[in-house]
Formats: structure tokens, C-alpha cells, sequence
């Protein structure tokens, strides 16, 4: 077994490496989290409010924590075992190319989808802060410059599309750092203005200490999934790491998701406990406009927002890069699909596409639940199947090769449950 080479075990050639790793145990942390402090932190609250309360949902993100965390070293474990550096590409040399080009697809979809929602956020967000800043009265228009329609287009081109065109998802780590510190400070907002309560604030009621069914319970596993999805990104972020241990990784995977759920429950927890039952689904549109320290706080979460995007195109130009080099034009000279002959147009063309949509579509509250289903294939089902395939690769024992197997196969039924009970949901309530 141990002198056998790659393709005689099934599994495709290494690809060479597009640079050397380069990016360091704190940047990975770094991308990780923010990776995951995305537009999800303003639902939370909301999330909390339709588990039931504070003690339900808290239970909810702890057992997700557990999967969440597997998920991350399955993926770290498989892009070593199957020698290759995408997402999409463990899974296709591991399942097979059918379940690869079944992983593609969702890919596409979901981060598409991911891209949209974030930049109607930071246009919402922006359209928040015209309101706050230059109110008027009905009859006068808004000046034609701070419209959302204008401004929106002019951050994409300005801020958004040149942060989105390094070919290393390593240059991320520096805009990580700051986006991290934004959605930080959106949590301690939350917190100390729930403790100050400020003037304009009224208390809301609490509802009932027990959720009113277990639908309502697995109600907020779509939140979660939307909230804590890194695992598009753990491939990509692991095989640019000098160390490149499993251990190593597991306790970076570890550091990452701790934090993450640090942020997110006191978020949830005091946004809820702030407004109880009349709390919104983007909690920021439950304090008073003219909030000195929300406006900041707008600001920042746009500012947060704006650095998790790249992160998002990154992966989604993997996807068609991979295509791209599987095209029948793989000839031709400038067909590099890592090079800026072709990085470039794809990258522009993701995020013109994704700003179109964003523009067209007013609201895309109700298809969070979507977004959150299929991002339980990336975070439950794939890691499960890539670890069912991966210990029949590895030689290992016995005992722990069917832990391993009824530890992947769990999983996927986990991941099929909450896929199902959360698209059904989502359908019902856009019909």
C-alpha cells in the first residue's frame, strides 16, 4: 500500500502547486473567521427569537459546533489524502466525478447566491446611512449621488474588484484582519447598548421560555449554516499554509469557530434579550437611525462585509477556472486559467453579474433559508462522503476505520435532514 502511487489508487495526480504556501497559522484563523462573521450576524438575534428564546438556540449552535468543527478537519484530512487544492477538486478525486460535478454545481449556485445577499446588504446598509445622514423631508428628493444605485456600482468598482484580483486567497489575511475587527465591534454594540439602553430604545417583550414546537427548534439551523459557512474555503486556506499537520489544523479550525461563536451568541443573545419578539430579521433595523454609535456600526459592518466578498469570488472563480482548464480551448497560450488573461475577465464578470442581481432583486431576506440549506452540503454531506471515501485510501486500523465511517455516515444523514427540513421551510414561506 505504501508504494503506491496516486493513480494507482484511484485518485487523480497532484496538481503543481500555483505558489508556494505561504500564509501563516494567525492569517488562516484570520480568513477562517472571516470567512464566516458574514451577513449572517445580523439574523442572529432573529434566529434566536424563532428557536424559542436564548437556551434553545444556544443548544442548537453548540451541537452544530461539533459538526462544524468535524467538517473543517474531514477537509483538511481529505485535501491531504486526495493531493489536491480546491473544495471541488477533494471532492471529485475522492467520490467520484459524478459527486465532483454534483459539488461544482452546488458551489456556483450557492456562492452566487452568498455574493448577491452580501451585496444587497452593504446596499441596504448604504441606503440606511443616506437615511441617517442626509434625511429629508418627502417632497425633496435624495441627492442623485447617494442613491444606493450609484453608490453600490462605484464601491464594486473602486473597493470590491481590485481587492477580488490577487491570485492567492493568502492576500486576504490583511483585509481579514480589519473585516474581523468590524464585525467585532458590531457585537459589542449589541452588548453594551443592551446594558446602557440608551434613549429611543423601548423593551420589548420576551416570549415564552420554550419554543413552541421542534420545527421551531431546527428553525434556526439554516441561520447557522448561512452564518458559520467556511468550509467552502477550508481547502484553499489549508493547502496555503506552511503547516500543514492535521493537528495543526484541527487546532486552527478549533481557535477559528470558537471565536466565531463567540461573536455570534453575544450578538444573538443580546440583540434578542434587547428586542424580544418585535426584533428584525437585520437587527440593525431595530435601533433609532440617528444613533451615533449604529451609524458607526453600519459603517463597519459594510467595511466587513466588503472584505468577505473577495473571499466568496475566490472560490466561485475556482470553480470556473477548473472548467476553464477541462475546456477544449486548454491549447491555447493565454489559456492559463490562473493567469490575468483569464482571472481577470472571470473575476469581472462575477462581480458585474452578482451587482445586476443585487440591484434587481429589492429583498432577499426570504431565500436566507435557501442559501442555508445548500450550504449544509458543503458543511455536512460532502466532508461525510470525502471521509467515507478517504479511509479506504489511508491504511488504518479496523476499530478506527468504522468510527471514521459511522462518523462520515452520520454525518450525511444530519446534513440530508437539515437540507430537507430547511428547504421546505424556505419554499413555504416565498409561497
Amino acid at each position: 500500500m505504501e508504494g503506491q502511487t496516486q493513480e494507482s489508487r484511484g485518485l487523480p495526480e497532484k496538481p503543481l502547486p500555483a505558489a508556494t504556501p505561504s500564509l501563516s497559522s494567525l492569517g488562516a484563523i484570520f480568513i477562517l473567521l472571516k470567512s464566516a462573521l458574514g451577513a449572517g450576524l445580523l439574523n442572529f438575534p432573529w434566529a434566536f427569537y424563532k428557536a424559542g428564546g436564548v437556551v434553545p438556540a444556544l443548544l442548537m449552535e453548540l451541537v452544530s459546533l461539533v459538526f462544524l468543527v468535524s467538517g473543517l478537519v474531514i477537509l483538511g484530512y481529505a485535501a491531504s489524502v486526495s493531493s489536491q487544492t480546491t473544495y471541488q477538486g477533494v471532492v471529485g478525486g475522492l467520490c467520484g466525478p459524478t459527486i465532483g460535478k454534483l459539488c461544482e454545481a452546488c458551489f456556483i449556485v450557492n456562492l452566487l447566491m452568498i455574493s448577491v445577499a452580501f451585496l444587497r446588504v452593504i446596499g441596504d446598509q448604504l441606503e440606511k446611512l443616506r437615511d441617517s445622514l442626509l434625511p429629508s423631508t418627502p417632497p425633496a428628493p435624495q441627492p442623485w449621488y447617494a442613491d444606493p444605485r450609484f453608490t453600490l456600482p462605484l464601491l464594486c468598482v473602486l473597493v470590491i474588484l481590485p481587492l477580488s484580483c490577487p491570485r492567492e486567497i493568502a492576500f486576504q489575511k490583511h483585509t481579514s484582519i480589519l473585516g474581523t475587527l468590524a464585525a467585532c465591534y458590531l457585537a459589542l454594540v449589541i452588548t453594551v447598548q443592551y446594558y446602557l439602553w440608551p434613549q429611543g430604545l423601548v423593551r420589548k417583550p420576551l416570549p415564552s421560555p420554550s419554543p413552541s414546537s421542534w420545527t421551531s427548534v431546527f428553525s434556526v439551523f439554516p441561520t447557522i449554516c448561512f452564518g458559520f459557512q467556511c468550509h467552502e474555503a477550508a481547502v484553499s486556506i489549508y493547502c496555503s499554509m506552511h503547516n500543514q499537520r492535521l493537528s495543526h489544523w484541527a487546532l486552527v479550525s478549533v481557535l477559528s469557530l470558537l471565536a466565531c461563536c463567540l461573536v455570534y451568541s453575544l450578538t444573538g443573545v443580546y440583540g434578542f434579550l434587547t428586542f424580544g419578539t418585535e426584533v428584525s430579521a437585520d437587527v440593525l433595523m431595530s435601533y433609532p437611525g440617528n444613533d451615533v454609535v449604529v451609524i458607526v456600526a453600519r459603517v463597519l459592518f459594510a467595511v466587513s462585509i466588503v472584505t468577505v466578498y473577495p473571499i466568496v469570488l475566490f472560490l466561485g472563480r475556482s470553480v470556473m477556472q477548473d472548467c476553464w482548464r477541462r475546456g477544449c480551448w486548454g491549447a491555447w497560450v493565454l489559456s492559463d486559467p490562473s493567469g490575468p488573461w483569464v482571472r481577470m475577465p472571470l473575476t469581472i464578470l462575477w462581480v458585474t453579474v452578482t451587482l445586476a442581481l443585487a440591484l434587481l432583486v429589492p429583498d432577499l431576506s426570504e431565500i436566507i433559508g435557501v442559501i442555508g440549506s445548500i450550504s449544509s452540503f458543503f458543511i455536512f454531506i460532502f466532508p461525510g462522503l470525502c471521509l467515507i471515501c478517504a479511509v479506504d485510501v489511508e491504511p488504518i486500523g479496523p476499530r478506527l476505520k468504522c468510527c471514521l465511517e459511522v462518523w462520515g455516515v452520520v454525518s450525511v444523514l444530519v446534513g440530508t435532514f437539515i437540507f430537507g427540513q430547511s428547504m421546505v421551510a424556505a419554499v413555504l414561506q416565498l409561497f
